[in-house]
């Protein structure tokens, strides 16, 4: 088992019209955030989301153009080739009571608002590595 400890904890309040996944990204390169847990709620105008298939296949896309809950968004910020990388899930609800979910992509939208906590990571290091075998960067954690 490798330990760390918290650095600091981020709160953000994210606006509207705002790409979920950019904002972790621009928020993580501004603070300096290497290493850190991420958690997130709040609603969408929409959600694109990939669900994990092979390495030939990749992953396979889900879009929801429709007002959304972000009902749970978790994941972690590590560093791959010297920049912020995100890995993160989300779930979301719509108005049914339906929900979704899968590997937060590039096209979750905000509306009105998200709020957004970073656990920032001291005493480790998390990065990520290009596995050929899975066709993903997977985590390696260690002490800093």
């Amino acid at each position: 088992m490798k330990e760390g400890k918290i650095e600091g904890v981020h709160v953000f309040r994210l606006g509207e019209g705002a790409d979920v996944l950019k904002e972790i990204l621009r928020i993580a390169r501004e603070e300096g955030i290497r290493s850190g847990i991420l958690m997130a709620i709040g609603a969408l105008r929409s959600a694109r989301f990939g669900f994990y298939v092979s390495a030939e296949e990749g992953y396979k896309i889900v879009e929801l153009k429709r007002h959304l809950e972000l009902l749970s968004c978790t994941g972690n910020i590590a560093v791959s080739e010297g920049e912020p990388l995100v890995h993160a899930h989300i779930v979301v609800g719509d108005e049914e009571g339906h929900t979704y979910g899968g590997h937060l992509m590039e096209g979750t939208i905000i509306s009105p608002t998200v709020e957004l906590h970073i656990l920032e990571i001291g005493g480790l290091s998390l990065t990520r590595h290009f596995d050929a075998k899975t066709g993903l960067k997977l985590l390696s954690v260690e002490p800093e």
